[in-house]
This record gives C-alpha cells, sequence and structure tokens, in this order.
C-alpha cells in the first residue's frame, strides 16, 4: 500500500521537479544571477527527503499499520498470485492423501514396480564404491553417480550410472610431458552403471556395464565410449595428429590405442592456424612440434557448462548435468533456465532461503524461473543440441526471435532423446521452497503465517541436513501406471511431523506436471526426522548401530525415503557400513518402518516380510538374467555354491561338479581377498579365472 500511494506518487513528483529544476539551470545560462537555481535546488533537496523518506514512513505508520490486514488484502493478493505464476505453482494439482496405514503384502504386490525400484544406493556413498571398484586405473575418475531409467529387457528399471573420465593430474609424474597431456591422454571411456536396488552377497552394487571395455549384461550396448567432452574436460588437446591417442589399458598388458574421426574440435590445417592459437594459449610448443598434420583439430572448452555457456550466456544453467546411453552413444544432457528479475509483484527467491539452501538458479534478486531448455552435448564430438521443452515461455520466445537457428521445437524432439528428460532437481528445490509459503491462496491466512510449511530434516552421515528430492518409480494415486517422478515431503513450520507431498511427473506428455498430495490436518503422520528418532530408539537396532560403530567401522546412514504406495506411506532407509580406514562402502542392513513398526534386517524383502508377511506368489519375480529371485535386494553375480557338507536335504554334487565347485569357492574367496587389498590385477585375472570355471560347470551340468 505505502509503495503504490507514497512512494510511487513521490517518485512521479520528484521527476517533474528534476524536469523543472534541469530548466531552471537551463535558463540561467541567458541570466547574470544564479540564484533561482540555487534556490530551486535547495527545495528540490528538501522535497526529495520529505517525499521519499519522512511521507511514506508517516503513511505507514498512521495510516497503514492501524488497518494493515485491510489496506494489505489487495497487494497480498497480487503478490500470491504473480509469484504462483513467476515459478509455475499456478497449476500444481492439490488432491487430499488419508493416508490409512492399510498396507499388506497383497497391496505390495499389486505394486512390485514400485518395490522393485526402491532406491537403496544413495549416491554419494555409491559414488565411493564406484571409484573402488570401476576406475580401474589410477588416472580415471567419477566426478558424480546420476540416476536415470531405462527400459531394460523389457521392464522399466531406474538405475544409477556414472562416466569414467580422464584426471590427468593423477598421471605418474615422470608421464607429465606436454606430448602425453595434449596428444596422448585426451580421453575418458566408458561408464558404470547399477539398479538402484539390487546388492550382491558383500553388500556391493551389481553392475549392468562395467570394465575396460565396457561389458553390458542389459540390452544397452555402449557403441562409442570415448569421452571428450564432461564435467572434468578441462585441458584443451589435439586429435587427428601424427601419434595415436591412448584409448584404454588391455586387460593382458599394454594399451589399446586410437585416432580420433569426429567433428569435435576445430581444425588447424596449416601454419598460421597454429600460430593463432600459439599466442592465444600462450604455448610456443604448438608451432614447433612436428605432430601436427592437415587432419589435426584443436579441442578446447571441453566441459559441459563452459562449452554451452559460451554458446547461450543468457540461459542460466543447471548445477549438475547427467549422463545417459542413447542409441549407443554417450549423451550428456543439461537442464537450462530463462530467469528475470523484473516479474511484477513476485517474491524474489533468494528472500526465502538462507544462502546455505539456495538453489543455483537464485542468483540476486530473480523472481522468475522457467526450465525452457533442454540441451544434449554428445561425449565424444561436442555438438549440442537445444531443444524447447516450454512453448510458452516469453522471455525464450524472445531469445528465439533472436537467434532463430538455435532452438529446436519441442515437436521435433526425437523419442529416445525425450525418453532421458528428467524434471530438474535445482527447479524442484527452488519451488518448493517458495511453495512452502505460498500454498496459502488466503491473503488474510498468508498474513498471519497460519500454515506455513518446510522441507524436512534427515540424517545423512550421522548429521541433521535438509532432505533432498528423489527420484522414485511409482505408481500415483489414481493414475494408470508406474511412471519416473521427483517427490519431497513437507513438515509444518518448526514441527517434524509430515504435512504433505509433492511430486513433478518426467514422462511422456505429462512432463512437468505437478501434484501436491495433502495429509488430514488432524491426524499425525510421521515426519522423516520422527522416523529417525524412532529408529534410534529402538534397542535392538541402535545397539547394533552402536556395536559397528565401536569395532572399527564407519555407519553411514542414507537417504530416508518416504514411499507412497496405495495411499499409505512407506519409510525406508540403508545402511552402510565403511572401513574407517577404508573407501569402500557396503549395503550391510535396510530399515524399514509402516505405522508403529520398525524392523532392521539384511534385506529388504527380508524386512517387509517381517512386517507384512511372506509373500503369496508362487515364485518370484525373474531378475534379469533369467534367474528367479528370491530376494532382489540381494544378488551376487557370483553364483552360490553349496558344499558337499551343507545340512542334511542338501543335495551332494557328483565328483566332478563337487571339484568345480570347490575351485569356483576357492577362486571368488582370492578374488575378493584381492579386491579388498585394491590388487586390481589379481582381481582381474580371478574375475577371467571365475568366468571360465563358470562355463564350463554349466556345460557340465548340461550334459
Amino acid at each position: 500500500y505505502t509503495d503504490v500511494h507514497a512512494q510511487e506518487q513521490a517518485y512521479w513528483i520528484m521527476s517533474v521537479a528534476t524536469l523543472v529544476l534541469a530548466g531552471l539551470f537551463i535558463g540561467s545560462l541567458w541570466r547574470v544571477s544564479l540564484a533561482i537555481p540555487l534556490y530551486g535546488f535547495g527545495l528540490y533537496i528538501v522535497a526529495l527527503v520529505v517525499l521519499t523518506g519522512f511521507y511514506p514512513q508517516f503513511q505507514q505508520r498512521f495510516i497503514v499499520e492501524p488497518n494493515e490486514l485491510a489496506k494489505e488484502t489487495p497487494y497480498i493478493a497480487h503478490n500470491i498470485d504473480f509469484t504462483r505464476r513467476a515459478y509455475g505453482l499456478d497449476n500444481v494439482v492439490r488432491q487430499n492423501y488419508p493416508a490409512e496405514n492399510q498396507l499388506d503384502r497383497t497391496a505390495l504386490e499389486q505394486n512390485e514396480s514400485t518395490i522393485r525400484n526402491i532406491r537403496l544406493w544413495d549416491y554419494r556413498p555409491l559414488l565411493s564404491t564406484y571409484r573402488q571398484l570401476q576406475e580401474i586405473r589410477l588416472y580415471y575418475s567419477f566426478k558424480d553417480v546420476d540416476i536415470d531409467r531405462y527400459t531394460l529387457d523389457g521392464d522399466y528399471r531406474q538405475v544409477m550410472l556414472a562416466t569414467r573420465e580422464l584426471d590427468y593430474s593423477q598421471v605418474p609424474t615422470e608421464a607429465q610431458t606436454w606430448v602425453n597431456q595434449r596428444l596422448k591422454y585426451t580421453h575418458g571411456y566408458g561408464l558404470a552403471m547399477s539398479p538402484v536396488n539390487v546388492v550382491t552377497t558383500q553388500g556391493l552394487p551389481r553392475f549392468f556395464i562395467k570394465d575396460i571395455p565396457p561389458v553390458s549384461s542389459v540390452d544397452i550396448e555402449v557403441d562409442r565410449p570415448g569421452i571428450y567432452y564432461g564435467e572434468d574436460t578441462v585441458n584443451y588437446i589435439f586429435t587427428g595428429t601424427t601419434t595415436e591417442e591412448f584409448d584404454y589399458p588391455r586387460s593382458e598388458g599394454g594399451n589399446a590405442l586410437t585416432t580420433y574421426d569426429g567433428l569435435g574440435g576445430v581444425p588447424i590445417p596449416s601454419f598460421w592456424q597454429r600460430l593463432a592459437y600459439a599466442y592465444d594459449f600462450n604455448s610456443l610448443k604448438i608451432l614447433i612440434s612436428n605432430y601436427f598434420a592437415p587432419t589435426s583439430r584443436i579441442h578446447y572448452r571441453r566441459t559441459i557448462s563452459d562449452r554451452i555457456h559460451h554458446v547461450a550466456p543468457f540461459l542460466q544453467l543447471d548445477r549438475d548435468p547427467y549422463i545417459t546411453v542413447i542409441d549407443g552413444k554417450l549423451q550428456w544432457i543439461m537442464d537450462a533456465y530463462t530467469v528475470s528479475d523484473r516479474f511484477p509483484y513476485s517474491q524474489p527467491l533468494g528472500r526465502t532461503t538462507t544462502s546455505a539452501s539456495r538453489p543455483n538458479i537464485a542468483r540476486g534478486s530473480v523472481n522468475y524461473v522457467r526450465n525452457s531448455v533442454k540441451i544434449v552435448v554428445d561425449a565424444y564430438d561436442g555438438t549440442m543440441q537445444f531443444f524447447v521443452v516450454d512453448e510458452t515461455d516469453p522471455v525464450l520466445a524472445t531469445y528465439r526471435k533472436i537467434f532463430p537457428g538455435l532452438f529446436t521445437p519441442s515437436a521435433d524432439i526425437p523419442p529416445a532423446i525425450r525418453a532421458h528428460f528428467r524434471y530438474p532437481v535445482d527447479l524442484f528445490k527452488a519451488q518448493a521452497q517458495i511453495y512452502a509459503a505460498y500454498h496459502m491462496t488466503d491473503p488474510e491466512l498468508f498474513y498471519n503465517r497460519e500454515d506455513l510449511w518446510d522441507v524436512p530434516v534427515e540424517q545423512f552421515d550421522n548429521q541433521p541436513r535438509r532432505m533432498e528430492p528423489y527420484h522414485v518409480i511409482m505408481q500415483l494415486p489414481e493414475s494408470e501406471g508406474e511412471e519416473f517422478i521427483l517427490i519431497l515431503p513437507f513438515t509444518p513450520d518448526t514441527k517434524s511431523n509430515m504435512i504433505a507431498w509433492m511430486a513433478a511427473r518426467s514422462d511422456g506428455d505429462r512432463y512437468g506436471e505437478m501434484v501436491l498430495y495433502a495429509f488430514p490436518k488432524q491426524e499425525l503422520v510421521f515426519g522423516p526426522s520422527q522416523i529417525e528418532a524412532r529408529v534410534d530408539q529402538d534397542p535392538d537396532i541402535s545397539g547394533q548401530l552402536t556395536l559397528w560403530g565401536q569395532e572399527g567401522s564407519q555407519v553411514i546412514r542414507g537417504n530416508l525415503l518416504v514411499i507412497p504406495i496405495e495411499r499409505s506411506l512407506l519409510y525406508v532407509e540403508p545402511i552402510y557400513l565403511q572401513a574407517e580406514t577404508g573407501e569402500l562402502p557396503e549395503l550391510k542392513r535396510v530399515i524399514v518402518a509402516y505405522d508403529d513398526q520398525v524392523v532392521m534386517t539384511e534385506t529388504l524383502e527380508a524386512s517387509l516380510t517381517e512386517i507384512f508377511g511372506a509373500s503369496t506368489s508362487a515364485s518370484s519375480p525373474p531378475d534379469d538374467t533369467g534367474d528367479t529371485i528370491d530376494n532382489p535386494v540381494n544378488q551376487s553375480d557370483e553364483p552360490e555354491v553349496s558344499s558337499p557338507n551343507d545340512s542334511a536335504g542338501t543335495a551332494v554334487l557328483p565328483d566332478g561338479l563337487a571339484e568345480l565347485a570347490e575351485a569356483l569357492s576357492t577362486t571368488y574367496d582370492e578374488a575378493q581377498a584381492a579386491l579388498q587389498q585394491g590388487n586390481w590385477d589379481t582381481y582381474g585375472a580371478k574375475q577371467a579365472e571365475l568366468e571360465t570355471l563358470i562355463q564350463e560347470f554349466k556345460q557340465q551340468v548340461e550334459n
């Protein structure tokens, strides 16, 4: 009210006064005296202080504050309406969620896909595990672990994957030469992929794609594994020279070499072009090296964010691109945003959050955000494609007029690429922080702050922190099937119980739709921190966790996931163990909470069985290899080998098979011992020996 009725009027009056004062000074050029313009300047200063300082304060204190709700109601309504529009929250569909707590084993079996895709691997401990098991060589590194979904052998699965990029700083010092840095060690190689819910008997992930060259156990093949453009590709390099590039290390010794044949980089066929780059990069070696040929290319700006920013600096980029495998090629997908600080009446995002919890897109006084563009970058040649995903964004419409050839319309996005679009986490965080207050659409309710919400607090690695949005594959209430969604619970401000949860959809034509499910306010629904407290208060669980911590192991409590199923809630928290001197976290227990029960067992299935009883299915669902799974959370890449001395009722193997079984068991133990010692050469040899024994075992069984 004061801004409109005092500040705005003051600005108009002072604008006119400024023009009048300028006229007085111009008129004084034809007069001998400056008295009139100086008097005018004095009056101008007095008016400035009174109109922009004292008058607004007077109106606020004596007119607005005694009747604040009545005076401010129209402007609060505008603020609510325009803020919701600015952050895309005006289309959130709100539904009631009764939280009935009527789950049983039949309901779980009817939602098998949801149960099968509950994420037991937290990306933070999994990153350490990937680094220990799949970096293979000291000069490879995994920067982070991404989450995506694929249809694998006809099954819709949520997976975690990470690229194996080259870290030249880890090359031995004596090998860090200019030739090696610029011409030889030019690219990373391949990736690792594992399902979110499958664990070997050692508590390690089971890989769908692993090793060098990539070995796949599912119907995804990586045809072009070279990574020339990525998240850690900071050095400029040269390809097409007279010396071949290092491609990957061979298991039998030596290295595989390659010559780049992609479209990436800038051709430098002549002396003059090399001279220009020698000057630009301040390197005389570019000019005098004899390795260059007419086919040579220079690759620079190879990090994904730097590459995109150089082409489209007007787009705000997400903090983290994610990798996908599309038609055998490694493709990065980056979410890009159009932002503005000029949307009328909208609340700036920076005013609703602390700097520690502020999303990457909340810079300055930004008060309008749209995820209008998805950018796909080829990891091999750096080709960029800018796809429009929001045709209604007016800011992007302006950029499209300025750069008509840069953006591909939404209707022309290839289905194989669209299938991997995810609702961005950064945007969802920003929307959740705004919606915590702006779910209240009644101005009086908003004015009184009667129903403020907050993002829950959870325990991770024994430290309290704000819960992050997480992806799940599940069936939303009243939807027809499972889909890939991003969800986040809400709690009342300063309270720990759960009040609602929000979901953002990612699949098909429903991409970008948001749904809020509100719990009954008169009923208690446990929030994440309350479940954590119940876990700590359980003597069996807390005693076991304390015991592990005293035995020289670090207990890591993973993300607590709230899984909505059949209008009920299931809480799942994985527990990892890591040696204090090591960096190989192992998934050892799974905590499941439902209603008033909290249990911890070795597997998710065992925990569910303890609460809901044994499965009523005649047989367990087949896994990706065609074997029967009694427990989809505890699989091993290696076969289960029975000893002839097992308890009664166990069949005794024939002599030939018994010897092979014993050899399998011995070789497996030796491989695991080598793995724990970090002896990768021995581990690789034992793995190869194990595969040979398995094949021989299968042949004898078939005969």
